[in-house]
């Protein structure tokens, strides 16, 4: 193992930034994975320490490929994360909106070039993501409809579903989608939990890198076949469920249950009175992809993404 620091930023007030990448066997840039680019994806820096933990061993063992190099980006954003705070701390912006970056630009496009300078020539990079709104998903692998995108590869990773979205405006300054452009096959991974550590759907997702990486003859592991991945397209198939009041919310449904039309799948708690003042009701058969995980909501916020 080779801990290599791919950029730093100086700091007026605290610590320089460094990012720190950890790399695996030697020759071929084979496979890069970026974790915590956000200040409170604590479940995405945690699934990339175990993983580093374990292409450790595997390099130990002689378990990595001959001429396949492993790169492990636990952290970009970490001086967010050290505050709690979710955006770049002085102005708010977001690094996963700034590539490929703009080496003489504000400073989150100063990390984002410095960063995607060292990792845009990996043949496959996958992303620890998380979503814009705060819950719990179906672990999922999901990628960018950009014309170079390759939904056969993402089965390999087994898990239950693979979403093509099409990109909005917006999403063209992603990692995911300017590692497509420079020709990575990229990938975004997404794990049930975002600013907690939740074992069970980290496993979940270890488990389906080290089986994408198998399969690519990256590395050699025991790890199970996992499923047979259904591909979805994010509009088409997963419906928004909203909430008509502002309360607080009470789930009845877990991720991936399956519920019949009009069952309630949440409640709304007045926040003073205690009374019930809205039922969410699934409008039609379906399987729960999606749960809003934070106790208040507000009205018509979606709390639901059905399947």
């Amino acid at each position: 193992m080779e801990k290599i620091k791919l950029y730093e930023q100086n700091s007026l007030y605290r610590d320089n930034l460094r990012i720190m990448g950890y790399q695996f066997g030697n020759g071929k840039q084979s496979l890069c994975i970026v974790g915590a680019m956000r200040g409170n994806e604590i479940q995405q820096l945690y699934i990339c320490s175990q993983l580093v933990k374990i292409f450790k061993e595997l390099e130990e063992q002689g378990e990595i490929s001959k001429n396949k190099s492993v790169l492990i980006v636990p952290c970009v954003n970490s001086a967010s994360v050290n505050i709690e705070k979710r955006f770049w701390s002085t102005d708010n912006t977001d690094i996963n909106r700034m590539f490929p970056g703009y080496a003489y630009g504000e400073t989150t496009q100063r990390i984002a070039a410095g960063l995607f300078e060292k990792i845009k020539d990996y043949q496959y990079g996958i992303q620890l993501a998380s979503f814009y709104m705060p819950g719990n998903f179906i672990p999922h692998v999901r990628m960018m409809k950009t014309g170079y995108e390759d939904v056969e590869e993402a089965k390999l990773f087994g898990l239950p579903y693979v979403l093509v979205r099409e990109p909005k405006p917006y999403d063209t300054t992603t990692l995911n989608y300017n590692w497509q452009v420079w020709e990575t096959d990229a990938f975004s991974i997404y794990s049930s939990a975002t600013d907690t550590v939740d074992q069970e759907s980290a496993k979940i997702a270890i488990d389906a890198i080290l089986r994408f990486a198998v399969k690519k003859r990256i590395c050699k592991y025991n790890v199970h076949s996992g499923y047979i991945s259904e591909v979805i397209g994010e509009v088409k198939a997963l419906k928004p469920v909203k909430t008509k009041k502002a309360g607080i919310l009470d789930s009845k449904v877990k991720v991936n249950e399956a519920v019949r039309k009009g069952q309630v799948l949440a409640e709304i708690i007045d926040t003073y009175e205690g009374d019930v003042i809205y039922q969410v009701t699934a409008p039609e058969d379906g399987i729960v992809f999606f749960i809003h995980n934070k106790p208040i909501v507000y009205e018509d916020t979606v709390v639901i993404k059905m399947l």
